[in-house]
Protein backbone atom coordinates (compact mmCIF):
# COMPACT_ATOMS: atom_id res chain seq x y z
CA UNK A 1 0.00 0.00 0.00
CA UNK A 2 1.29 3.32 -1.06
CA UNK A 3 0.57 7.26 0.92
CA UNK A 4 1.10 10.05 -1.05
CA UNK A 5 0.73 13.75 0.00
CA UNK A 6 1.03 16.25 -3.51
CA UNK A 7 2.03 19.49 -2.59
CA UNK A 8 2.41 22.90 -4.55
CA UNK A 9 0.76 26.24 -5.55
CA UNK A 10 -2.19 26.75 -7.64
CA UNK A 11 -1.32 26.01 -11.80
CA UNK A 12 1.47 23.74 -10.70
CA UNK A 13 -0.25 20.96 -12.15
CA UNK A 14 -1.28 18.93 -8.93
CA UNK A 15 -4.24 17.33 -10.33
CA UNK A 16 -2.91 16.30 -13.64
CA UNK A 17 0.08 14.30 -11.27
CA UNK A 18 -2.14 12.88 -8.86
CA UNK A 19 -4.33 11.47 -11.74
CA UNK A 20 -1.66 10.34 -13.85
CA UNK A 21 0.22 8.57 -10.88
CA UNK A 22 -3.00 7.01 -9.01
CA UNK A 23 -4.20 5.32 -12.43
CA UNK A 24 -1.47 3.74 -13.17
CA UNK A 25 -1.13 2.66 -9.56
CA UNK A 26 -4.59 1.68 -8.33
CA UNK A 27 -4.15 4.38 -6.23
CA UNK A 28 -7.49 6.89 -4.88
CA UNK A 29 -6.97 10.03 -5.82
CA UNK A 30 -8.35 12.24 -3.20
CA UNK A 31 -8.70 16.15 -4.20
CA UNK A 32 -9.90 18.94 -1.66
CA UNK A 33 -10.59 21.27 -4.47
CA UNK A 34 -12.77 18.30 -6.52
CA UNK A 35 -14.91 17.33 -3.32
CA UNK A 36 -15.26 21.59 -2.79
CA UNK A 37 -16.20 22.17 -6.90
CA UNK A 38 -18.71 19.03 -6.96
CA UNK A 39 -20.26 21.06 -3.84
CA UNK A 40 -20.57 24.19 -5.32
CA UNK A 41 -21.70 22.67 -8.80
CA UNK A 42 -24.07 20.15 -7.09
CA UNK A 43 -25.83 23.26 -4.89
CA UNK A 44 -24.98 21.75 -1.48
CA UNK A 45 -25.31 23.80 1.74
CA UNK A 46 -21.35 23.55 1.67
CA UNK A 47 -21.59 24.51 -1.50
CA UNK A 48 -22.62 27.86 -1.18
CA UNK A 49 -20.38 28.20 1.20
CA UNK A 50 -17.57 27.51 -0.77
CA UNK A 51 -18.98 29.73 -3.20
CA UNK A 52 -19.10 32.69 -1.12
CA UNK A 53 -15.61 32.45 -0.33
CA UNK A 54 -14.38 31.70 -3.31
CA UNK A 55 -16.51 35.11 -4.87
CA UNK A 56 -14.34 37.08 -2.27
CA UNK A 57 -11.11 35.78 -3.53
CA UNK A 58 -10.30 34.09 -0.21
CA UNK A 59 -9.45 30.56 0.66
CA UNK A 60 -11.25 27.40 1.78
CA UNK A 61 -10.66 27.45 5.85
CA UNK A 62 -8.82 24.60 7.39
CA UNK A 63 -11.04 23.33 9.76
CA UNK A 64 -13.39 22.95 6.31
CA UNK A 65 -10.91 21.70 4.79
CA UNK A 66 -9.92 19.04 7.45
CA UNK A 67 -13.57 18.02 7.77
CA UNK A 68 -13.44 17.09 4.26
CA UNK A 69 -10.73 14.72 4.40
CA UNK A 70 -11.06 13.03 8.03
CA UNK A 71 -14.46 12.38 5.99
CA UNK A 72 -13.14 11.54 2.90
CA UNK A 73 -10.66 8.98 4.65
CA UNK A 74 -12.29 7.02 6.83
CA UNK A 75 -14.22 5.42 3.65
CA UNK A 76 -11.67 3.16 3.18
CA UNK A 77 -11.83 2.45 -0.55
CA UNK A 78 -8.17 3.11 -1.15
CA UNK A 79 -7.03 -0.56 -0.77
CA UNK A 80 -3.61 -0.23 -2.95
CA UNK A 81 -3.04 3.42 -1.19
CA UNK A 82 -4.19 6.79 -1.75
CA UNK A 83 -2.16 10.30 -3.04
CA UNK A 84 -3.99 13.43 -1.70
CA UNK A 85 -3.53 16.69 -2.55
CA UNK A 86 -4.95 20.37 -1.51
CA UNK A 87 -3.97 18.65 2.54
CA UNK A 88 -2.35 19.40 5.05
CA UNK A 89 -2.48 23.35 5.06
CA UNK A 90 -0.85 24.31 8.65
CA UNK A 91 1.18 22.46 10.86
CA UNK A 92 -1.43 20.95 13.27
CA UNK A 93 -2.65 18.71 10.15
CA UNK A 94 0.50 17.92 8.92
CA UNK A 95 1.28 16.64 12.55
CA UNK A 96 -2.08 14.95 12.62
CA UNK A 97 -1.23 13.26 9.13
CA UNK A 98 2.33 11.86 10.54
CA UNK A 99 0.51 10.03 13.54
CA UNK A 100 -2.41 8.74 11.75
CA UNK A 101 -0.87 7.64 8.50
CA UNK A 102 1.96 5.87 7.44
CA UNK A 103 2.82 8.11 4.20
CA UNK A 104 5.83 7.33 1.86
CA UNK A 105 6.45 10.40 0.72
CA UNK A 106 5.67 13.75 -0.16
CA UNK A 107 5.68 15.59 -3.91
CA UNK A 108 6.83 19.45 -3.56
CA UNK A 109 5.86 20.64 -7.44
CA UNK A 110 7.51 23.88 -7.33
CA UNK A 111 6.82 26.32 -9.43
CA UNK A 112 7.42 30.18 -9.23
CA UNK A 113 4.81 33.12 -8.97
CA UNK A 114 5.35 34.24 -12.13
CA UNK A 115 4.59 31.14 -14.20
CA UNK A 116 1.17 30.40 -11.66
CA UNK A 117 -0.14 33.95 -12.42
CA UNK A 118 0.67 33.27 -16.58
CA UNK A 119 -1.01 29.17 -16.27
CA UNK A 120 -3.87 30.37 -13.57
CA UNK A 121 -5.29 33.40 -15.75
CA UNK A 122 -5.79 31.36 -18.92
CA UNK A 123 -7.64 28.64 -17.30
CA UNK A 124 -11.39 28.25 -18.16
CA UNK A 125 -13.95 26.10 -16.66
CA UNK A 126 -17.25 25.09 -18.71
CA UNK A 127 -20.44 26.52 -17.35
CA UNK A 128 -22.22 23.30 -18.16
CA UNK A 129 -20.22 20.33 -17.17
CA UNK A 130 -17.37 21.67 -15.25
CA UNK A 131 -14.58 20.43 -17.56
CA UNK A 132 -11.33 22.25 -16.78
CA UNK A 133 -9.24 23.97 -19.96
CA UNK A 134 -6.24 26.25 -20.01
CA UNK A 135 -5.75 28.13 -22.93
CA UNK A 136 -1.60 27.97 -22.89
CA UNK A 137 -1.92 24.18 -23.13
CA UNK A 138 -5.11 22.54 -24.21
CA UNK A 139 -7.54 25.07 -26.08
CA UNK A 140 -11.02 23.76 -27.03
CA UNK A 141 -11.67 22.87 -30.92
CA UNK A 142 -14.09 26.09 -31.26
CA UNK A 143 -12.80 28.99 -29.25
CA UNK A 144 -15.11 29.52 -25.91
CA UNK A 145 -17.50 26.05 -26.20
CA UNK A 146 -16.58 23.22 -24.44
CA UNK A 147 -15.47 20.01 -26.53
CA UNK A 148 -17.10 17.59 -24.53
CA UNK A 149 -20.56 19.64 -24.31
CA UNK A 150 -20.80 22.52 -26.51
CA UNK A 151 -21.35 24.36 -23.43
CA UNK A 152 -19.65 28.38 -22.82
CA UNK A 153 -16.23 28.45 -21.33
CA UNK A 154 -16.17 30.94 -18.41
CA UNK A 155 -13.86 32.43 -15.86
CA UNK A 156 -13.65 30.92 -13.08
CA UNK A 157 -14.87 33.47 -9.97
CA UNK A 158 -11.44 33.36 -8.34
CA UNK A 159 -9.20 33.57 -11.55
CA UNK A 160 -8.60 37.45 -10.96
CA UNK A 161 -5.51 39.09 -10.54
CA UNK A 162 -6.45 40.11 -7.16
CA UNK A 163 -7.43 37.11 -5.69
CA UNK A 164 -4.61 35.54 -7.05
CA UNK A 165 -2.46 37.48 -5.13
CA UNK A 166 -4.11 36.50 -1.93
CA UNK A 167 -4.15 33.49 -2.68
CA UNK A 168 -0.27 33.42 -3.39
CA UNK A 169 0.31 34.78 -0.23
CA UNK A 170 -2.02 32.75 2.13
CA UNK A 171 -0.02 29.67 0.27
CA UNK A 172 3.54 30.58 1.15
CA UNK A 173 2.67 31.69 4.63
CA UNK A 174 0.86 28.53 5.35
CA UNK A 175 2.63 25.75 3.06
CA UNK A 176 6.40 26.42 3.96
CA UNK A 177 6.30 25.81 7.56
CA UNK A 178 4.49 22.83 6.25
CA UNK A 179 6.81 21.28 4.22
CA UNK A 180 9.70 22.39 6.71
CA UNK A 181 8.26 20.11 8.85
CA UNK A 182 7.74 17.09 6.26
CA UNK A 183 11.17 17.73 4.91
CA UNK A 184 12.31 17.39 9.14
CA UNK A 185 11.08 13.97 8.45
CA UNK A 186 13.08 13.61 4.92
CA UNK A 187 9.45 12.95 3.22
CA UNK A 188 9.78 15.67 0.70
CA UNK A 189 11.00 14.98 -3.09
CA UNK A 190 11.12 18.52 -5.08
CA UNK A 191 10.26 18.24 -8.56
CA UNK A 192 10.36 21.13 -11.20
CA UNK A 193 6.85 21.57 -12.73
CA UNK A 194 8.01 23.65 -14.85
CA UNK A 195 8.39 21.31 -17.83
CA UNK A 196 6.04 19.42 -19.43
CA UNK A 197 3.42 16.95 -18.26
CA UNK A 198 4.61 13.74 -18.88
CA UNK A 199 8.47 14.81 -18.03
CA UNK A 200 7.31 16.14 -14.45
CA UNK A 201 5.44 12.86 -14.34
CA UNK A 202 8.51 10.74 -14.61
CA UNK A 203 10.59 12.88 -12.52
CA UNK A 204 7.87 12.31 -9.47
CA UNK A 205 8.39 8.31 -10.40
CA UNK A 206 12.33 8.57 -10.31
CA UNK A 207 12.50 10.24 -7.43
CA UNK A 208 10.17 7.94 -5.51
CA UNK A 209 11.65 4.81 -7.08
CA UNK A 210 8.10 3.67 -8.88
CA UNK A 211 7.76 2.38 -12.35
CA UNK A 212 8.52 4.42 -15.51
CA UNK A 213 5.36 5.01 -17.64
CA UNK A 214 4.44 2.16 -19.20
CA UNK A 215 3.99 4.26 -22.98
CA UNK A 216 7.12 5.47 -22.35
CA UNK A 217 8.69 1.60 -22.10
CA UNK A 218 7.13 0.89 -24.83
CA UNK A 219 7.47 3.68 -26.51
CA UNK A 220 4.45 4.98 -27.57
CA UNK A 221 3.76 8.72 -27.30
CA UNK A 222 1.37 9.00 -24.68
CA UNK A 223 -1.31 11.14 -25.73
CA UNK A 224 -3.65 8.88 -24.31
CA UNK A 225 -2.64 9.68 -20.81
CA UNK A 226 -2.21 13.43 -21.76
CA UNK A 227 -6.12 13.47 -22.70
CA UNK A 228 -7.09 11.64 -19.83
CA UNK A 229 -5.61 13.64 -17.08
CA UNK A 230 -6.93 17.38 -18.84
CA UNK A 231 -9.77 17.44 -16.86
CA UNK A 232 -7.36 18.14 -13.80
CA UNK A 233 -4.92 19.99 -15.92
CA UNK A 234 -3.52 23.22 -13.82
CA UNK A 235 -5.40 22.33 -10.95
Amino acid sequence: MRKYVIMGVQGSGKGTQATMLAGDLDLVHISVGDIFRWNVQNHTKMGAQVRRIMAEGELVGDDMAESVVRGRLTEHDWNYGFIIDGFPRNQRQAEFFLESYDIDGVIDLDLPDSEVRRRVLARRLCSNCGMDYNLLADSPSVPGKCDVCGGELVTREDDTEEALAVRLRDFHEKTNPVLDLFRRKEYVFTVDARAPKRAVQQEIRTKLSLPPLLDDVNGADGNGAENAGRKESNA
